[in-house]
């Protein structure tokens, strides 16, 4: 369904800033970010190619999280505008028809102007999930990192070694460098470990912004403590080193799911 006329004459700028709820499963995609060559499929491209479609005019899409390929989501949020006028009902209603299952975008609402996906946010949630038995489950191969260890993971020791990471530090150990001057420091609110049974644990880490790998390559540091190959001593040392090669390799990107975002307190997602 199109709102506007694709062929008619160019329509005015658009006046309206719109909220939405992302959800996605991150298999197949090439990541969130739009790329400059066409044929790669992204979150971002098949989002912006169908609201384009549906408005009738061009979308700037603001991204509260760039996830990684094969990354998932929960809650990711996205903001653009619209004309006066829209009807997002009617808009939501063909996303979901020209997106779903994999990509479902809802919760479409007007926000102030100045609202930012991205800027505006005030924190952002992570999960990771890994499935810790010997038997793995192949419903959840494509959400879950199987670590099928002789022994069970060391659950207590890996709470611990979550404590060194509470606080404002300097992410250089866990995070990919985008640039040389890029500042890494990222403050982190929560992480913690959660059992869910048969095998299955959560992290979850909360933290003002993270920068690229950093949940990820938090993760398989951690991991390393349940298996133990590293103690809480070598979490603290692998932060304070500030370097990318002081740890190990990141965990793979379809544990990984951006839950919720939060906007001044408010939760998304």
């Amino acid at each position: 369904m199109t709102l506007f006329d694709e062929e008619a004459q160019p329509v005015p700028t658009p006046s309206r800033r719109v909220r939405a709820l992302v959800a996605y499963d991150g298999s197949g995609f090439s990541g969130f970010a739009a790329q400059l060559q066409p044929e790669v499929r992204t979150v971002a491209g098949e989002i912006t190619a169908s609201l384009r479609k549906v408005l009738g005019h061009p979308v700037d899409l603001a991204v509260a999280g760039r996830t990684d390929k094969g990354v998932h989501a929960r809650g990711q949020v996205v903001s653009f505008d619209v004309l006066d006028g829209t009807d997002l009902g009617v808009v939501e209603k063909s996303l979901l028809k020209m997106l779903g299952p994999r990509i479902v975008v809802s919760s479409l609402e007007l926000a102030p102007p100045e609202f930012h996906a991205r800027f505006s946010a005030t924190s952002r949630l992570y999960r990771y999930t890994v499935l810790n038995r010997a038997v793995p489950d192949p419903f959840l191969a494509p959400t879950a990192w199987w670590v099928a260890d002789p022994l069970p993971l060391d659950l207590a020791g890996m709470r611990a070694a979550c404590d060194p990471l509470i606080g404002e530090h300097d992410f250089s150990a866990f995070c990919r460098r985008p640039d040389a001057d890029a500042d890494l420091t990222r403050r982190v609110t929560d992480a913690r470990w959660e059992e869910a049974g048969d095998g299955v644990l959560h992290l979850w880490i909360q933290a003002n912004a993270f920068c690229h790998q950093m949940v990820r390559s938090v993760t398989a540091v951690l991991v390393d403590v349940g298996r133990g190959r590293r103690n809480v001593a070598d979490v603290t040392r692998i932060l304070r080193s500030r370097d990318r090669a002081a740890g190990p390799s990141p965990a793979p990107p379809h544990g990984l799911c951006l839950w919720e975002v939060r906007y001044d307190g408010v939760r998304r997602g």
